[in-house]
């Protein structure tokens, strides 16, 4: 029984491998864009979260109605920084535009104007596993500054959007390279 709302995004035709060269006719190239998918592991981590904020809101109802509501204003407060996290999770990565590259991460994000960005690959190097503090041998996006330290490495292929998903990483680094290979350029 074929689900169309589940493949409206993609084609199970196609081959799989590296993004598309040209951008969807719809697509705003003056926005700041995430050349890859977010990963199964990130939208579970983030659901999980979203749904013990559900839990916590309900609380706060039950607070409130039991009638403490200082009680049921820190649980909505608690709320609140669990969607907020949420939602960050979901948007830590890579995005490039025409002015930079933005590089997010939970708590911090970091713009690069393409005059300071010297090169973007990839390197073998321990990385986290699922972003937690355990490390295991990887590969990583290295952005590397044309003056400094290069930046603290999230896009990895044990990350959140990667991993068990080889193919996928090294596609979504060839889009990465391929855009700001395009972006340096013009």
């Amino acid at each position: 029984m074929p689900l169309p709302f589940l493949t409206a995004t993609r084609d199970d035709a196609a081959p799989a491998g590296p993004a598309p060269e040209a951008y969807p006719p719809y697509e705003d190239r003056s926005r700041r864009r995430r050349p890859y998918r977010v990963g199964p592991w990130r939208v579970g981590g983030a659901a999980l979260v979203l749904l013990l904020a559900s839990y916590v809101l309900f609380s706060a109802l039950i607070i409130a109605v039991a009638g403490s509501l200082p009680g049921a204003g820190v649980c909505l407060a608690v709320a609140v920084l669990l969607i907020v996290a949420a939602v960050r999770l979901v948007h830590v990565g890579v995005w490039l535009s025409p002015e930079g590259l933005r590089q997010v991460r939970l708590l911090s994000s970091t713009v690069l104007p393409w005059s300071e960005v010297a090169e973007v690959r990839t390197a073998q190097q321990p990385v986290r596993w699922l972003g937690l503090p355990r490390t295991v041998q990887g590969q990583a996006l290295v952005v590397v500054r044309t003056q400094g330290e290069p930046l603290v490495t999230v896009v990895t292929d044990h990350g959140a959007d990667f991993l068990g998903g080889p193919e996928r990483f090294a596609g979504a680094v060839a889009a990465v390279e391929r855009r700001v290979a395009e972006f340096q350029a013009g």
